[in-house]
């Protein structure tokens, strides 16, 4: 009787929000409520990665949210109940399972942010180098390169900065020092560093140390693309892996049998054990996911 109160009260609920919300989509009423909480709560680097996604086109739709909301709820929902044979059990799994979807999206929007940062900096790199060569002069490339167009924001922005900083203290040393800060890359410190050396000591065979420094990039850069390949073919193969995993008590409940597997599951250290699986697995999986998504480009 109380399963059948739970349920009925959850069908009332979504038909009183349907039909509040009579003139907009179902789905456009959900996305609205849940970024009006984004906006409230989320952190201010966070935003401004989410906006980058949003600006790039990677980021999901409303509608492939609600769908990730079905696949994850549906799944656990699934896989709890084959486990414990409780509706009720299933229901809190599901709400537990589209908890971590937020957490998903921000692994996923940081990756999508972190790889359009790591080609921003390859193109910084190549073109101030480039410029260079033709200059003579650290700043004059860098001005070279903010006027190309070929960079964006956030980059774009700090390279403005790095101008304003030489000119204002007639030295490119707090310059560096400012845009070594924001972008941790060592490409970046050590052709920071050669411009420094070239620009202070001078140097005859600059333009040959400089060819080096490129050849240096593109060997990074082909190392990070591999990279990526390869974390894409372990991250399919993963999540098959760790998807079956959950289904391994099918398996327990062919070789006892379904009677004896119900009644074992009625032993409460049975069911702390069963449940015990289901964390350590997913745990396993957020593991792997957070992997897959973060120090995509880092060095």
């Amino acid at each position: 009787m109380y399963i059948e109160m739970v349920i009925f009260s959850l069908i009332v609920l979504f038909i009183i929000l349907y039909r509040k919300n009579k003139g907009e989509k179902f789905y456009k009423y959900i996305s609205t409520g849940i970024t009006d909480i984004y906006n409230k709560y989320a952190p201010y680097s966070f935003k401004v990665v989410r906006e980058k996604t949003k600006e790039l086109g990677q980021e999901y739709t409303p509608r492939q949210y609600l769908i990730q909301i079905a696949i994850f709820a549906g799944g656990a929902a699934i896989i709890s109940y084959l486990y414990f044979y409780s509706i009720i059990i299933s229901i809190i799994y599901a709400v537990i399972a589209v908890m971590f979807i937020p957490y998903l999206a921000y692994l996923r929007c940081n990756k999508v942010y972190s790889e359009f940062i790591f080609e921003q900096i390859q193109v910084y790199s190549t073109n101030v180098i480039m410029e260079f060569n033709t200059t003579q002069s650290f700043v004059k490339s860098l001005e070279g390169v903010r006027d190309s167009g070929v960079l964006e924001d956030p980059v774009l922005a700090d390279v403005k900065e790095m101008i304003s900083i030489a000119y204002a203290s007639s030295t490119i040393d707090d310059a560096i020092t400012y845009f070594n800060g924001k972008y941790d890359f060592y490409v970046i410190r050590n052709m920071h560093q050669l411009f420094l050396q070239i620009t202070k000591e001078g140097s005859k065979d600059s333009g040959e140390a400089l060819e080096g420094m490129l050849q240096d990039i593109d060997m990074l850069v082909e190392s990070v693309y591999r990279d990526r390949i390869d974390r894409q073919n372990f991250h399919k193969q993963f999540l098959t892996f760790g998807v079956a995993l959950y289904f391994l008590v099918a398996l327990v409940q062919y070789l006892l049998g379904n009677e004896s597997y119900l009644a074992l599951i009625e032993i409460w250290y049975v069911q702390i054990l069963l449940h015990g699986v289901i964390i350590i697995n997913t745990y396993f999986l957020i593991s792997g996911e957070k992997y897959y998504n973060e120090d995509v480009g880092a060095e």
